[in-house]
């Protein structure tokens, strides 16, 4: 039974001490050429999550980095019960590496290397053999009652039209309200779209010093644009934002930035990092929907809301993710991929906290164990931000 009233749910305590809301057993490629392997292994043994991926070689600097911290971080979010971690033996991102930082959190883990275990085919068996294990152990594992503090909630906006900040972004924002009252964590990410908005977090930032950083990391993403000698503004707002009623960059980004609320912004990270302060954190991602969603749950967020006026199937292989539509029709017309409608508010049948209300429900729900459109379809997307070129 889920505990509406007191903002409980169900979830998975981990040995690192924090809480999972799914309980998956993750083959984790390390290499775009063990992706085939890792897939095999997924086919044979139900229970497993996997994804596919181009990343893992040629990589190097602050790139390699930044990969290398997304499969970490993949691999170490909560929702994971145990990870087997595939490579194919000679690549940039070692196996082993990736391998040896999933083990300090506790958790089980187990390498496989298709070039040590001889090819193909036996590396499946082999990864298989492990999984069989990892998920027959998963299954016995029994849920607790946590509270909401123990949530990361990361927030997206993907196929944004001329009511996401009106009735979604605004409804998601009452909720980041009430989880960081709560004592939880959320997640701002999409930097490009918040080009326009950056004065209105910079005049909610905890110190000076956040206030600064967040001018930075504006000017930082510009800067990319201006380095490629492009106008950032050439893709964003995108086709169909234009065509859903959006007008320009800076109209886009100040209905983002109501995803925020109006708490205290306490950090900002970087991409795929995990954070080490709760309430309100913004990473700096990119505003790719995949891209940016992939980071977030590298940076340990158990779940994710996402508004869309467009209509988007994203979804993640190893968290939930709730699809919110910013108005009726595109919900009714794309009820198997949407989760909640917001369009309410647009039509005056419901109040902005109303909607909220409702998706602190869904939140206490899906914490528990129901399922999103996005998990019933197994829409697994995964994609890195890359930093820097392939050698």
């Amino acid at each position: 039974m889920i505990d509406l009233q007191g903002k409980k749910f169900w979830g998975y305590r981990r040995p690192d001490g924090r809480v999972g809301i799914r309980n998956h057993v993750l083959i984790l490629p390390t290499i775009t050429c063990a992706t085939k392997v890792a897939n095999q292994i997924t086919e044979l043994v139900q229970g497993t999550v996997s994804f596919v991926h181009q990343h893992g070689c040629a990589q190097v600097g602050v790139d390699y980095d930044q990969t290398f911290r997304t499969y970490v971080g993949m691999g170490c979010n909560p929702n994971v019960y145990a990870v087997i971690v595939v490579g194919l033996g000679c690549e940039t991102h070692q196996a082993r590496s990736v391998y040896k930082e999933i083990e300090k959190t506790g958790k089980p883990v187990k390498l496989v290397s298709i070039q040590d275990h001889g090819g193909t085919l036996d590396a499946i068996a082999e990864g298989a053999k492990h999984a069989v294990q990892f998920v027959q152990e998963a299954s016995m594992l029994q849920k607790e009652l946590c509270d909401f503090s123990e949530l990361t909630i990361g927030t997206e906006c993907g196929g944004s039209d001329a009511c996401s900040g009106l009735s979604a972004n605004p409804a998601v924002g009452y909720v980041s309200d009430e989880i960081v009252k709560l004592e939880g964590t959320v997640i701002l990410a999409e930097t490009t779209e918040l080009i326009g908005a950056e004065h209105l977090l910079a005049n909610r930032a905890k110190n000076s010093h956040i206030a600064k950083r967040v001018y930075e990391v504006i000017d930082q993403m510009e800067a990319r644009s201006v380095l490629m000698g492009v106008d950032i503004r050439s893709g964003n707002p995108s086709p169909g934002n234009v065509k859903g009623g959006l007008s320009s960059l800076e109209e886009k980004s100040l209905g983002a930035a109501n995803k925020a609320g109006t708490s205290t912004l306490n950090e900002i990270i970087e991409y795929a990092e995990t954070p080490s302060e709760k309430g309100l954190v913004w990473m700096d991602t990119p505003g790719h929907d995949i891209e940016q969603l992939t980071g977030m749950v590298a940076g340990g967020a158990q779940l994710v809301l996402f508004t869309t006026g467009r209509g988007t199937p994203t979804g993640s292989p190893i968290a939930p993710v709730i699809k919110i539509t910013t108005n009726s029709p595109i919900f009714e017309k794309m009820k198997e991929n949407m989760d909640v409608n917001a369009g309410t508010v647009i039509e005056g049948t419901e109040t902005i906290e109303e909607v909220g209300e409702r998706l602190l429900t869904e939140i206490a729900a899906v914490s528990s164990g129901k399922l999103t459109k996005a998990e019933i379809l197994g829409q697994h997307d995964f994609g890195i931000w890359r930093i820097g070129p392939t050698f």
